[in-house]
């Protein structure tokens, strides 16, 4: 059955992986740490059950006791898994650059590449003011495209461009709901060279791309930004405009698969940093193994 090639594949994978191995061993300060139940499986718990559209820890704790306890005998609590899923959080985030390295490796073509963010909403409108959960890295901001106030996380995405499909990530990270896009990209669009970037008017800075043009052979294509007060758009503007904008749809569409498959976007349940954490960085990797490995 493929559901069982699936996992067996998605097992593998993590034990074999030399950095999440030295990460594992890191977190636990021993390489002669022993487990009853290993954190590769409970990686690969996390990670098979957001495959199967389990959203909460909980139901996917449920559904590898009732389905998988025959390959997971040693399954702890629900609460002991929870536990351990915050302690080894970044094991994820760990997985998904090795899982994006490997696959950029095989393109062809990687000159052209997207950048946008998409919000992971701790707390909606009526609770954006008052919410405390993981307030080390979550504040509040404002999301244009749904035209409202939450609490929470940005996940900010550069992409490769590929042809008639969803872009492939190149670099993924996380910042507080309330900072600037443009301000968390800076330090990754000062690194570019040889690079097409298409982007939201909110990554207009007419300073760092005529840095790039000159210095970097990169250049940073937006849609065209109305002058103060102009009510009306050049048509020439227009067209642009639009076709920068269709160019972007591919990354639209990406977060709107990210969202689909693995629910990353709803982090209502979560209750702690490193939940948080766990949560975002997972899912992500989720998305990755659906892309590179299976």
């Amino acid at each position: 059955m493929e559901w069982k090639e699936n996992l067996i594949t998605l097992y593998l994978y993590i034990c074999q992986s030399k950095a999440i191995k030295n990460y594992l061993q890191i977190i636990r300060q021993s390489n002669n740490c022993e487990l009853d139940f290993t954190d590769e499986e409970a990686m690969t718990v996390y990670i098979f059950g957001i495959m199967q559209q389990y959203r909460k820890v909980k139901d996917i704790h449920l559904f590898t006791e009732n389905f998988l306890k025959g390959w997971f005998p040693k399954l702890p609590s629900y609460s002991a898994f929870n536990n351990r899923l915050n302690t080894i959080a970044l094991g994820f985030e760990v997985m998904v650059s090795e899982l994006l390295q490997e696959e950029k490796g095989r393109l062809i073509f990687d000159k052209e590449s997207l950048i946008d963010s998409l919000p992971i909403i701790v707390a909606g409108n009526s609770r954006s003011s008052s919410a405390k959960v993981a307030k080390e890295i979550c504040n509040k901001g404002y999301c244009s495209s749904k035209g409202m106030y939450y609490y929470g996380l940005k996940l900010h995405l550069m992409g490769c461009v590929r042809p008639s499909t969803i872009p492939l990530p190149e670099h993924c990270w996380f910042t507080s709901a309330g900072e600037n896009d443009l301000t968390a990209a800076r330090p990754l669009l000062e690194r570019q060279q040889n690079r097409k970037i298409y982007a939201d008017k909110i990554y207009i800075d007419h300073a760092l791309n005529e840095q790039l043009i000159s210095k970097q052979n990169c250049i940073i294509i937006t849609p065209i930004k109305k002058d103060k007060g102009q009510i009306l758009m050049d048509a020439a503007d227009d067209l642009f405009s639009t076709a920068v904008s269709r160019v972007r749809q591919p990354i639209e569409s990406f977060f709107n698969w990210l969202i689909e498959k693995t629910g990353i976007q709803n982090a209502n349940k979560v209750r702690s940093k490193n939940g948080l954490l766990a949560h975002g960085w997972g899912r992500l990797a989720t998305a990755c193994c659906l892309i590179c490995l299976f």
